[in-house]
């Protein structure tokens, strides 16, 4: 029985740019990705293109850090710099998306919304939509903080094995400090490095205490975090995923707790509820969503608009937020 082997691939034209594409592209294709690589002879077999060529054109692709090369077995694959660009092109895109999700949240809530990602051992805030209220937590755009630290970080991390999260942990467990928003009146705005929480307030420690807050996640869809960031801040945070079920990333809700007395768990299934038609417009199937994070249900008192304008009497000093 013969096996056909793969034509290569048409050729559009020879322009410079055409051919890089190409050749990324082919580096692009399921057979480069599961050998973790090409040789020179191999992808001109498959662009139909010159060795010489393609010699020449992977060199100067390899300088740039679109592509890598195995010193050992002389192949090629993508390189770190591609995946960066594509990593920032999906987070822009992720924003676009999310943008009038946090809107409707901060409306229904009257509380101020972020959406995070895991960078390493930290969590990115890629966005945030402040609460009408004078009275409110800050916005962490641009901000990172330990994962373990946060509600948000330990939902990106929900989504691991048990070995992938040692690992992790292994690595990042210690990862401090923790950075947040300074004074809201300075210009430009300031970060600060935080205090550590008091004893009471701290959910993770040990690994252990990781693996078990990932469990309570995994079966609410949701995680808590009661003044463990600073005192008189709570928040709610929840898994957005996409097609694959893989989550990428987190919706959080932060409030000062005067706010949320003894409502904290109804704002973590808001918020898990919230997070689902992010999810359905990544192309998430909603039965794994609830299948695999839970059921959290719409909460009729914290799902109402509050009045524009209002002004809160609370004496308490205007917080920042927990991420």
């Amino acid at each position: 029985m013969s096996i056909e082997k793969p034509r290569p691939t048409p050729r559009r034209n020879s322009t410079g740019l055409a051919r890089d594409i190409e050749i990324l592209e082919t580096l692009g294709r399921p057979e480069a990705i599961s050998s973790g690589g090409l040789g020179v002879t191999r992808i001109a077999e498959l662009t139909g293109r010159d060795k010489t060529v393609i010699s020449r054109t992977l060199a100067t692709l390899a300088e740039a850090g679109m592509v890598a090369r195995d010193t050992e077995s002389l192949t090629y694959r993508i390189g770190p710099r591609l995946y960066a660009l594509a990593a920032r092109t999906r987070e822009a895109s992720l924003v676009v998306l999310a943008r009038p999700h946090l809107r409707r949240i901060a409306r229904h809530t009257g509380e101020t919304v972020h959406l995070s990602v895991l960078q390493g051992g930290n969590v990115l805030t890629l966005v945030s939509e402040q609460s009408d209220h004078q009275i409110r937590t800050a916005g962490w755009e641009g901000v990172t903080t330990a994962a373990w630290r946060t509600p948000s970080g330990r939902v990106l991390l929900s989504d691991r094995d048990d070995e992938g999260l040692t690992a992790w942990y292994d690595e990042h467990g210690s990862d401090g400090p923790t950075i947040g928003p300074g004074p809201s009146d300075s210009t430009p705005p300031r970060f600060i490095v935080l205090e550590p929480p008091p004893p009471q307030s701290v959910i993770v420690s040990t690994i252990e205490d990781l693996r078990r807050e990932i469990d309570r996640i995994r079966r609410d869809g949701f995680a808590l975090s009661d003044q463990e960031l600073e005192m008189g801040v709570v928040a709610a945070s929840a898994p957005v995923t996409d097609f694959s079920g893989r989550i990428v990333a987190a919706l959080n809700v932060s409030a000062p707790k005067a706010r949320v007395p003894g409502r904290l768990t109804a704002l973590g299934q808001f918020v898990a509820h919230a997070a689902r038609p992010l999810s359905a417009q990544l192309g998430a199937s909603q039965q794994r969503v609830l299948h695999d994070f839970g059921h959290g249900r719409m909460d009729p008192i914290l799902a109402r608009r509050p009045r524009r304008g209002r002004s809160d009497r609370s004496s308490s000093p205007e917080p920042g937020s927990t991420g």
